[in-house]
């Protein structure tokens, strides 16, 4: 078979497999999921589910669940309004989630939360509910009003054993557990055990206030976006930033984070960060409640992990036509739902010990020289430029260098969000 052959089948399956995510987002809207209701509603939190796992970086609750338990997590939200409504996903358990109870409240510190706003949770005038294993739930609305940057705390029953637990590994915050039902615990003394990952919540929108809403902007790419050796607990990733850049432009817009760690574009990664982009993308893009653009920062795992032993298979080495395809792929599915969308340069990996090579540099350049010049994407934010060494250009800045070569740190994300153009979003 030729080369040309070749990658002309690949294309067309890249193609294929996000058409047949993309014509599925429908029905999951239509049975209750996070798809948009032309109520005004905007995404002012989210983060991207991922399969239970072990705690490769550290421990986590995922593979155990949760029975006779109540779980508390705080996030902080990017848009405000006057009322409020949760998403929980089910999207990798194994059988139904039947959740007890559920609040939200503004946050106090640490596990407390403010009495006097704590709020119950509903869910077809329902106090429970029940999840189908791969499905998903967005709780009735709440009246609870909110300001850009406020930060929320949901608490969830678990009365029954829930199995293993959809989640998010790299929550870079802290999760609180405790015995028994503590919905309406205020001052949060019986939260005693603590975690780093978020646990079913995958979203919360808000809708209301005094002037219209601008939608969400995502952020779309792996752990660079997820923000991986930010400062736990200081809401530093890239995308947060982002968001205290509009907040303080006086543009009211939801900036949502869909980043995973290790995840590549092309390839399915099930011992840690699950599956691949232009399989998700609509789940976690396309979905996301008043979402008007994208920011895809995508594909330096695919090269960067290439023919490199896991320990639950090993990706495929991978070339610059094959990475082109699979961001084409995501264009189209934005474009076809009217979704502005802005390709980011693939960063500086000079020196990390597992992905610098020479191959690996001419495929990132190649990449990059296609996001650059190609004009497929809407828009182009620069952050291979942005964040290289002014003495070594395929090498990360030291000053933004998070300490491995590659991921950057508090002030590299900052760099990121700074080059992100507000009028283009």
């Amino acid at each position: 078979m030729t080369s040309s052959r070749r990658r002309s089948l690949f294309a067309a399956g890249v193609a294929a497999a996000l058409a047949a995510a993309v014509s599925l987002a429908p029905a999951a809207a239509a049975a209750g999921g996070p798809g948009g209701d032309g109520r005004g509603w905007s995404g002012a939190w989210s983060t991207a589910p991922q399969p239970p796992m072990g705690g490769e970086a550290e421990p986590n609750w995922s593979q155990a669940g949760f029975a006779g338990q109540s779980i508390r997590q705080v996030v902080r939200v990017s848009a405000g309004g006057s009322q409020v409504r949760i998403r929980l996903s089910n999207a990798y358990g194994t059988r139904p989630l039947r959740l007890a109870g559920a609040t939200i409240a503004k946050a106090g510190e640490g596990a407390a939360v403010r009495q006097e706003t704590v709020r119950r949770l509903t869910f077809g005038r329902s106090p429970s509910a029940t999840i189908a294993p791969g499905g998903a739930a967005t709780s009735d609305t709440a009246p609870l009003s909110t300001a850009p940057l406020d930060k929320l705390t949901v608490t969830a029953y678990f009365a029954e054993p829930t199995g293993a637990a959809t989640f998010h590994e790299g929550g870079l915050t802290t999760t609180y557990r405790a015995a028994g039902d503590q919905l309406f615990d205020g001052a949060g003394g019986a939260f005693g055990e603590t975690s780093h990952s978020w646990y079913f919540l995958t979203g919360v929108d808000v809708s209301g206030g005094p002037r219209p809403f601008g939608g969400a902007v995502v952020a779309f790419g792996d752990s660079i976006t997820d923000g991986a050796v930010s400062t736990p607990g200081a809401d530093n990733r890239y995308p947060d930033e982002l968001a205290e850049r509009l907040v303080a432009a006086g543009r009211p817009m939801g900036v949502l984070n869909a980043g995973i760690n290790g995840n590549m574009l092309l390839t399915d990664s099930p011992c840690f960060s699950g599956v691949r982009g232009v399989a998700r993308f609509s789940r976690d893009v396309l979905e996301q409640p008043g979402v008007r653009t994208a920011i895809v920062l995508m594909g330096v795992n695919d090269i960067g992990l290439g023919g490199l032993d896991l320990g639950c298979g090993t990706p495929p080495l991978m070339t610059p036509d094959r990475l082109i395809e699979g961001h084409r792929a995501l264009i189209r599915a934005a474009h076809a739902r009217g979704i502005t969308i802005i390709g980011a340069t693939i960063t500086p990996f000079k020196g990390n010990e597992y992905y610098d090579s020479p191959r690996n540099e001419a495929v990132r350049d190649a990449v990059n020289r296609w996001i650059r010049r190609s004009g497929e994407y809407d828009q182009v934010v620069d952050l291979d430029r942005v964040l290289a060494d002014p003495a070594d250009r395929d090498a990360l800045n030291p000053a933004y260098d998070g300490g491995d070569r590659l991921h950057p740190n508090d002030a590299g994300m900052k760099a990121m969000a700074a080059a992100v153009d507000l009028d283009r979003l």
